[in-house]
């Protein structure tokens, strides 16, 4: 406990130092922590320099002459009064019900056990027992309209009277990806492909920006394409990861809270209504006419009655967009990792006395094993720093990193970018060495990869799918083994490549 406690601690004062505007409430959310907790933690800090180490290490909250435990006995009965109503009582006993039947109970009297004496005790052993659950607070979350191009919004809309294939995809066949401006409801973009994946919606979000420039964030929901990750895994997804690199903020929507990104998603029914309702394209190719005119409509022609249109098409409410800047010649592919500077993590040492962080493993010491430590990222120099009462602070560089600038464009001259981590750590397993790609395609490999990790019950049908994948990304070996060859090699070299 003391080493979670330890990494709350860390990751309260990290989010302090991200987030100055978060209200307590927002803050304990975040956390999993009370907001009695946060409260107190915040004036420590706020006292301590920023850099002190010491003040989270916290105090002993054990009283000096603790109370007598209960009774194994005591407890169990609370739980069957709990469980099972004494007396034809027709409700659940809440606390206050305990209390008033335990002194009652004819065997705890003959025993001379030590009762509680409050409903708060009762209450905590209820909630240890799992028989009272909390839910966390729900927080409004208003937002005002941004400016013009600058907050973007995504989202997958499936053309469902495209009839499925009987030899390939049964559902989401023909899939449609929109990118609506908040500021303006202006629609940017509308990809129709058959086939996205995690690579092609990332070579398609890759287009938007070339074409459009680069907004201040974009909003995505959970959609796995977006978001997925690795089992093990500790850092972002590979698009996640993709923008950030450019200086692009990304908001993922909450769980099952589709409104959050309204502005796409009411774009969706005006989208099936008005144009795949309308026409009921049967082939890709109809789906991508019928959009292209849509497009054009909703645009151009549509009156829109949203309140920065004022009844008035999008295009016609804002005649001239302003200009964002245009996506850099050469990326700082590790960047990304300066948002986790000062986040706490917490591992377990092995047997073999290594912990194990975003899938590469790092050595400490066999004694400490089964123990807990506590990690902090250090995201500027890409150094993970270990504290451990018994071990004196140990530094490891992160593995899996650039540790280099790559061009945002693919390049005929390969030979002037060094070989990735990926290359290295794949020749080292009898695969075939290959020169560096850029950021953008180096993403495209991981998440293709990511889709050929055998943890997922649809594993046989995603590697089938990575057989149309282009060899421009992979080289032969890896394009053999995206084929369908041993594809359990790559659970462990899926996101080091960026």
């Amino acid at each position: 406990m003391q080493a979670l406690y330890y990494a709350a601690r860390g990751n309260l004062r990290w989010l302090l130092r991200l987030h100055p505007q978060w209200s307590q409430r927002q803050l304990a959310q975040a956390l999993g922590m009370s907001r009695s907790w946060v409260s107190k933690w915040i004036k420590r800090l706020q006292s301590a320099p920023p850099d002190d180490e010491e003040v989270l290490q916290g105090l002993s909250r054990a009283p000096k002459h603790p109370p007598e435990r209960l009774d194994a006995r005591v407890i169990d009965r609370i739980l069957e009064i709990r469980d099972q109503p004494p007396e034809g009582l027709g409700r659940t006993p809440g606390p206050k019900a305990i209390l008033y039947y335990l002194p009652r109970d004819e065997s705890l009297q003959q025993a001379g056990l030590r009762l509680p004496r409050s409903t708060r005790t009762i209450h905590r052993i209820l909630c240890e027992q799992g028989r009272i659950c909390h839910q966390l607070p729900v927080l409004n979350d208003p937002q005002e309209r941004p400016a013009p191009m600058q907050d973007w919004q995504l989202d997958f809309k499936d053309a469902s009277s495209v009839p499925a294939d009987p030899h390939g995809k049964q559902q989401h066949v023909v899939e449609t990806l929109n990118v609506i401006d908040v500021g303006t409801s202006v629609l940017l973009a509308a990809h129709v492909a058959p086939d996205f994946t995690a690579e092609t919606a990332l070579q398609a979000l890759a287009q938007t920006f070339q074409q459009h420039g680069l907004p201040h964030s974009i909003r995505l929901d959970r959609d796995p394409r977006w978001v997925g990750a690795p089992q093990g895994s500790d850092f972002p997804s590979a698009v996640l990861r993709f923008c950030r690199s450019l200086g692009i903020a990304v908001v993922v929507c909450d769980p099952r809270q589709p409104q959050q990104n309204g502005f796409v998603e009411r774009y969706h029914r005006t989208y099936q209504e008005e144009c795949l309702a309308q026409h009921r394209p049967t082939t890709l190719a109809h789906v991508r006419e019928v959009t292209e005119a849509f497009v054009k409509h909703y645009n151009w022609q549509r009156p829109h009655q949203g309140i920065s249109c004022g009844n008035r098409p999008p295009r016609v409410a804002h005649p001239e967009l302003p200009a964002l800047p245009q996506v850099p010649d050469v990326i700082n592919a590790d960047g990304w990792l300066r948002q986790l500077d000062g986040q706490h993590l917490v591992r377990q040492v092995n047997r073999h006395g290594s912990i194990s962080v975003n899938l590469a493993h790092y050595y400490l010491s066999r004694s400490l094993a089964g123990q807990r430590v506590t990690l902090r990222i250090d995201g500027v120099n890409g150094v993970l720093h270990v504290q451990h009462p018994h071990l004196r602070r140990k530094s490891f560089p992160l593995k899996g990193l650039q540790r280099q600038a790559l061009p945002y464009q693919r390049t005929d001259d390969a030979g002037g970018i060094a070989r990735t981590s990926f290359a290295r750590r794949t020749a080292a397993s009898g695969l075939s060495k290959r020169s560096g790609l850029p950021l953008m395609l180096r993403c495209q490999e991981a998440v293709v990869l990511t889709m050929l990790v055998p943890h997922t019950p649809c594993a046989a049908l995603r590697v089938n799918s990575a057989q149309g994948l282009s060899r421009e990304v992979f080289s032969p070996n890896v394009y053999e083994l995206a084929k369908g060859v041993d594809i359990s090699l790559f659970s462990c070299y899926i996101f080091s490549t960026c």
